[in-house]
Order: C-alpha cells, then sequence, then structure tokens
C-alpha cells in the first residue's frame, strides 16, 4: 500500500515544519477581519501557529501575528486564541490521533 503524504506548513513563530493538523490557521479577509480557520479553508491571507500555548503568548507579547497579518489584533482575540489552543491540546491528549 502507497504511504499518504503528509502536508506540511511552518509556524510563524518557531518557524518549524509540523504536520499541518497539529497548527491551527488564522486568516486575514479583504475586509482586514481576522479569524481563526479551524478548517483551513477560508479565504485570504492564512498564518500557521502550532497548538501550543506558550507559542500564543509569545505571539502575543512579540506581537508576530499582528506583523505577519499585517493588521492590529486585540487582546480579546489573542484570549480566544489561548482558549482555543488549550482546548484542542486537551483534546488531542484525551483522544489521541483520532
Amino acid at each position: 500500500m502507497k504511504k499518504r503524504k503528509i502536508p506540511m506548513r511552518k509556524s510563524v513563530v518557531s518557524g518549524e515544519m509540523k504536520p499541518k493538523k497539529e497548527l491551527v490557521r488564522i486568516t486575514r479577509s479583504k475586509e482586514g477581519e481576522v479569524s481563526l480557520d479551524p478548517s483551513g479553508k477560508l479565504p485570504g491571507r492564512g498564518a500557521y501557529i502550532a497548538l501550543d500555548p506558550e507559542e500564543v503568548k509569545k505571539s502575543q507579547a512579540n506581537k508576530i501575528l499582528d506583523r505577519v497579518l499585517e493588521t492590529t489584533l486585540t487582546d480579546a482575540f489573542y484570549q480566544e486564541l489561548l482558549e482555543y489552543v488549550e482546548h484542542q491540546k486537551a483534546r488531542k491528549e484525551l483522544f489521541g490521533n483520532e
């Protein structure tokens, strides 16, 4: 049986290449609206960040996502992102690779 290719993406915070399933995509639409993109299919400029709460905190402290997406993000967005990442990390630990 042929082995499937795993899509890899680079985290904008750490610069590491990781499987796409271990990252979350954040998009900025043409109108300038920034949102989480768990499906990875929303149109617009995208940036990937690892499912690691430390990367989210580092991104907020150094304004990495602000620079990459060329916009200003609110603390509320970073809080939503942190909650999403913590939830997904706990879910992954609980259920494994389902």
